[in-house]
């Protein structure tokens, strides 16, 4: 019987296990080949889609849907083994071989080798899996090659990315010199009714554009100006409220308490006593629904001063629904101007310098197959840039363009030409184009917590000598450049802050989410869904309403909250949704955090921002490979010990850390590039921790005392990579900071406390963007040495920075902003002929000693805004347009604002015939 037994184990047992064992070896292979071939079956799928896109005949296009769907299940089940396999491996690198031989140690290596060949099993099905449902889709609908006739040519060179972004600036407008000049007219002038302004045109006209370009020229001739884009749907009370805090964000003034909780009515009476007595415009752009006009007409107070509302809609019902309303239909481009527009976008700064005449005939054909719209005009000019340099590639592309754009030019034509663009993308610029239709419409999204939404994702590659997010950045650098994403701000140095994309991109972009699978977007009045397979879900609508759409679950990876309550559906949500990567709370009334929130171990970016939480669980410690956490909650958030653990973690973002739960073990959080704000306890241990983490980019520290000094900037001298330093020293500290390092790379230094001197390495800082001093107060700071660093663009002295009579500015070539206040002792400012040539904006507030402006200001040709809040009355008096002594020094400024410190005193101000009723049109209170 034994020989028996060994004989059947040798034949049957030892193959499968030897085959078991090679399996196992050979997973690391297995899995790089899984992961290759994963990219080249996504662009099939994207192929095997404009199939379906290009099928008229409904019955066939249900079975193609079909066999799509199978394909996309099949790449998920790709990308899920692949990620299953980087756990497991992870679990394994981190286990100490030398420990097998315990019987713990080795029931643990044991069950992760089963789990390895589980995956080795896996691959192999899904790869026979892949094989077959892309030999299935080609037998019953074969794709064609691609050809230089569905694409013109495939051998175009691709111009390296250049920072040449084509961002709407007026010098860039074609078109609309007409119209501009026309709408000022009707803004300015007049009757002295309140007056309604519409601009109406189809999508893709400019009337954004426009309406911006308007605004601008115009808003210094009104007191009060506001700039509000409608979502859709909207409403009403969400509407007002944002009126109110763009009217208080203005003055410098913090809106109502109790704004979130107001009724409209409440609201109505707000916004109307903000507007009372002044003259205001205020542009409403983006409006959809017709009886916008009655949701919002009561706010509006008609004080027969001359007031305009602005108003741009594709809908002309919604002009017809304002009373007194001006209606300004907008127009295509005539060919000449298209055809201006067209060679802007793609020859760049060649424009000018090219034998145009070559380029006319094809010009011609494709901005008359673009109807003229600017908005196709420069999608598809961005794309010639790239692709087509030749006359003969010109009309090539041209010849190609599709037949039917030629004809009935309406909505689906412009994404026909959106889609154009989208096609020409590599797989993974398209991923992140379609990100932004898990936003809202007319979402303004900041630039960091995309980019690491991104990178979360996985659609950001590592690349040699960059790190994730100057690669993420250049990815969302070439979606401007190529005019299918927005600017909606910048910083300072002139890098983007935040985006969005154009409502019909947006259109677009929902169009291919809905086809593809790639998200599925839930809310009250729009359900969209995704062939009942979906990777990635936004829920913008109530847990009542989630119930059908929990259901599928398997897939999906990351989740964005909107919705207005969140509290049952979270811990559904972290029980159900296992293998999420993206969780996104941001901004919804969330106030606890259930313990099983560790169950995510896939999670890499995690975000509470401006929700209500006050703590998180210590299952917090098992999300392995927690990339992000921002905790930047309305209150503070206690942080269990635990979380050092997350030895990946790159980005810890709160308003207030203690440094009680990290004391002794934060210096293991090696992978820690952002961690902010960090306050120190009294004892300081955990400032010797941080000068472990030497992969800081970013670090802001509050509560330094003085004994912790040296410690601290020891430690911060090993932080050779820090861009952005903050320093909030403890009420009643003195700090003397030494630092040795050059700090070649920091950007922006915040120092808020008193010091002992100025530091005199700042001076040497190259790379230095911003710099800003609160309550320093020094009385000797070398603003010689400081003009002459060569990339300072921001300046501050806040509050009791400087205790000195004089500042004298020299050199300063490059810096755009300015910014003094409250410094007490402040009596006289120069500015030398040649200092400040670059100074666009200049803010000097509270300033009690200061009673006449800065001598030389009139020099500042550049200068644009000059802000002068809460200044003593000889300081206004003697700007004051009728008879002020200085008013000539800042006439030349464009736009000059003052806020009081009160209604009551501007008025008795006014009332003493301090101020003239002209001055007075410039004065916001």
């Amino acid at each position: 019987m034994a020989e028996t037994a060994v004989s059947f184990a040798s034949q049957h047992l030892l193959p499968k296990f030897l085959e078991a064992v090679k399996m196992v070896r050979d997973l690391p292979k297995e899995v790089a080949e899984v992961t290759d071939e994963l990219e080249s079956f996504q662009e099939f799928i994207h192929e095997a889609n404009k199939v379906a896109e290009a099928e008229e005949d409904n019955s066939k296009l249900n079975r193609i849907r079909k066999r799509l769907m199978r394909l996309r299940e099949a790449s998920f089940r790709m990308e899920d083994v692949i990620d299953d396999y980087l756990i497991c491996d992870e679990k394994q690198s981190e286990e100490d071989p030398r420990c097998a031989a315990l019987l713990c140690e080795a029931v643990e290596f044991i069950k992760s080798q089963i789990h390895r060949l589980q995956i080795a099993y896996q691959i192999q099905d899904v790869k026979s899996l892949v094989r077959a449902e892309r030999d299935g889709f080609k037998n019953h609908f074969p794709i064609e090659p691609r050809s230089d006739s569905s694409r013109g040519k495939e051998n175009f060179t691709w111009h390296k990315f250049r920072m040449d972004p084509l961002f709407i600036k007026e010098h860039e407008v074609v078109g609309l010199e007409g119209p501009t000049q026309t709408l000022k007219k009707w803004l300015t002038e007049g009757r002295e009714e309140r007056t309604v302004i519409s601009i109406v045109g189809m999508a893709g006209l400019g009337k954004t554009t426009l309406s911006k370009q308007v605004f601008d020229k115009v808003h210094k001739h009104f007191e009060c100006h506001v700039l509000i884009t409608v979502s859709r749907p909207y409403a009403v009370e969400e509407l007002l409220r944002t009126m109110m805090n763009e009217l208080c964000k203005e003055i410098k003034e913090d809106p109502p308490r109790d704004i979130s909780t107001m009724n409209q009515l409440s609201l109505i009476k707000e916004v109307r006593n903000r507007l009372c007595n002044k003259r205001y415009v205020v542009l409403f752009d983006d409006v959809w629904n017709e009886t916008f006009w009655n949701d919002i007409e009561l706010a509006m107070i008609d004080d027969k001063n001359g007031s305009r509302i602005l108003i741009t809609t594709r809908e002309e019902k919604v002009a017809e629904f304002c009373k007194n309303c001006l209606l300004y239909r907008l127009q295509t481009l005539s060919k000449e101007k298209s055809l201006e527009l067209l060679y802007k976008k793609a020859f760049g700064y060649g424009f000018h310098g090219r034998c145009l005449e070559d380029y006319e005939e094809a010009g011609l054909g494709i901005v008359r197959k673009c109807g003229y719209l600017p908005l196709a005009i420069v999608a598809i000019g961005s794309l010639l840039y790239r692709k087509c340099k030749s006359p003969s590639d010109w009309a090539l592309f041209s010849q190609n363009l599709s037949l039917e754009l030629e004809s009935n030019f309406e909505l689906d034509s412009v994404k026909k030409i959106l889609s154009l663009s989208y096609d020409d993308l590599p797989q993974n610029l398209r991923s992140c184009l379609l990100y932004f239709g898990m936003y809202p419409e007319d979402y303004e999204v900041k630039c960091g917590r995309l980019i690491q939404q991104w990178i979360a994702e996985g659609f950001v590659k590592h690349e040699l000598e960059r790190n994730l997010e100057e690669v993420a950045e250049q990815q969302l650098m070439e979606l401007i450049s190529r005019s299918l994403v927005l600017v909606a701000s910048f910083t300072i140095d002139g890098k983007v802050k935040a985006c969005r994309v154009h409502d019909s991109m947006h259109e677009m972009i929902r169009g291919k989410i809905k086809n593809t699978g790639f998200c599925e977007y839930i809310d009250g009045h729009n359900h969209l869904d995704s062939s009942g397979i979906t990777r990635r879900l936004t829920v913008a609508t109530s847990s009542n309403d989630l119930s059908g759409s929990m259901e599928e679950s398997e897939h999906v990876r990351s989740i964005l909250i909107f919705a207005n309550e969140t509290e049952d559906f979270t811990s559904r949500l972290l029980g159900k949704y296992i293998r999420l990567k993206v969780l996104d709370f941001e901004s919804a009334p969330l106030y606890e955090v259930p313990e099983n929130l560790g169950s995510l171990i896939h999670l890499k970016y995690l975000s509470f921002r401006s929700t209500f939480i006050r703590s998180l669980p210590k299952s917090i410690g098992r999300l392995q490979n927690l990339e992000t956490l921002d905790v930047r909650t309305k209150g503070e958030v206690q942080v269990p010990k635990e979380i050092t653990k997350l030895r990946k973690l790159r980005h810890l973002l709160s308003r207030s850390i203690s440094s009680t739960s990290l004391k002794n073990s934060l210096g293991s959080m090696t992978s820690l590039e952002k961690m902010y704000k960090l306050a120190i306890d009294e004892d300081g241990v955990v400032i010797r921790e941080l000068g472990k983490l030497n992969q800081l980019r970013d670090l802001r520290l509050d509560d330094v005392r003085g004994d912790h000094v040296d410690t601290l900037c020891s430690s911060i001298n090993e932080m050779p990579l820090l861009e952005r330093l903050d320093i909030y020293v403890q009420y009643g500290a003195v700090i003397d900071l030494h630092i040795t390092l050059s700090l070649c790379k920091l950007r922006k230094l915040h120092l808020f406390g008193s010091l002992k001197e100025f530091p005199n390495w700042i001076s040497r800082l190259q790379s230095l963007v911003k710099l800003s001093l609160n309550q320093s107060r020094l009385t000797n700071i070398p603003l010689k040495s400081l003009g002459n660093m060569p990339n300072l663009l921001f300046l501050c002295f806040d509050a009791y920075s400087y205790e000195g009579e004089t500042l004298h500015f020299q050199g300063f070539q490059k810096l755009k902003e300015l910014r003094l206040k409250s410094l007490p002792q402040l009596s006289s400012i120069f500015i030398d002929s040649g200092a400040l040539q670059s100074l666009e904006k200049l803010l000097i507030m509270n300033i009690r000693q200061l009673k006449a402006v800065p001598s030389g200001i009139q020099h500042l040709e550049k200068l644009q805004v000059l802000e002068i809040f809460h200044m003593p009355i000889e300081f206004l008096q003697s700007i004051n347009p009728n008879g002020g002594e200085e008013h000539w020094m800042i006439q030349h400024v464009p736009h000059v604002s003052f806020v009081a410190k009160n209604s009551a005193m501007l008025f008795a101000e006014i009332a003493a015939g301090i101020f003239s009723s002209t001055l007075y049109r410039g004065v916001q209170t």
